[in-house]
């Protein structure tokens, strides 16, 4: 089976589960490690049995975690090279298990591909993900100010979107705790997802795959789920797909566990290393 669970996910710490029946993966570490590691148990998962973190941009909110997690568990962190040099220079400085793919590139951890593409962002290089297994897929992108092209047909194939539904326009405008140049830099094209412009992105990918929504990184402050959901079912209605699940993440606790699709058993794929460090395996199965 092919599963998702959202460990948390907001302003505060953003951190999500991926798993298959051969394979479990961390997409960001924005939370406490003891809260990763309290979560991960929730799930029944142990931090050791991780087969990867996988980061889409250097930001606290999405890494904050890893430094206690990573040293203690010496779990493999898959990013890019400007994001693990950017955060090697603070407190993962000493970590040794470092897996560096090419924005762009697609490879597999275990049963699960990985296809990594570039997103706008105010990071130095943020990216998001289109994961497979067996026939299913399953999209994340969160922290980008708009959806380029490229990204829409990255993810016309996912059953399953977690996309950002940041903040509300009018509620954000309005807000007393953030100043003009702050408002300005969420709004721009590097900043965050509005409700509806996330309803936007997600109108795009309806010819597609989609069967589900996951909403989250919403602000606490210019955002709330009854929003968010409702900008997004406002647009399912309009074109007639109400079938489409939304469901919106919390940064307080964990989500339910999405299924996907089922895997593919014993289906050979070359792996990271495989792809990066060939070796006699995969020369085998190349025969």
């Amino acid at each position: 089976m092919f599963s998702l669970t959202m460990l948390g996910s907001g302003s505060a710490g953003n951190a999500a589960l991926i798993a298959t029946d051969h394979c479990r993966l961390l997409v960001d570490g924005g939370l406490s490690a003891r809260q990763l590691m309290v979560r991960l148990e929730l799930c029944g998962v142990k931090p050791e049995q991780l087969d990867g973190v996988l980061l889409t941009h250097e930001h606290g909110d999405h890494v904050c975690g890893l430094e206690v997690l990573c040293r203690k568990f010496e779990v493999p962190i898959y990013c890019n090279a400007l994001t693990a040099e950017a955060i090697r220079c603070g407190s993962l400085g000493k970590h040794r298990h470092w897996r560096i793919f090419r924005t762009g590139a697609e490879f597999s951890i275990c049963d699960i591909t990985v296809q990594t593409f570039p997103v706008p962002h105010d990071a130095v290089e943020p990216v998001g993900y289109a994961f497979h297994a067996g026939k299913c897929g399953l999209g994340f992108i969160t922290d980008l100010g708009y959806a380029t092209k490229m990204l829409v047909e990255r993810l016309r194939e996912v059953h399953t979107l977690v996309i950002e539904t940041n903040h509300d326009e009018k509620l954000l405008q309005a807000c007393q705790y953030r100043p003009w140049p702050v408002k300005q830099r969420i709004m721009s094209r590097h900043g965050h997802l509005s409700n509806t412009a996330a309803a936007s992105v997600i109108e795009q990918l309806l010819p597609g795959k989609i069967e589900r929504v996951v909403l989250g990184h919403l602000s606490r402050d210019c955002n709330n789920p009854e929003l968010a959901k409702g900008a997004v079912q406002a647009l399912l209605a309009k074109c007639g797909r109400e079938q489409v699940e939304v469901f919106c993440a919390d940064q307080r606790e964990i989500s339910s566990r999405f299924r996907i699709g089922e895997t593919i058993a014993g289906a050979f794929q070359p792996t990271f290393d495989d792809l990066f460090f060939p070796s006699p395996r995969l020369q085998e199965a190349a025969l």
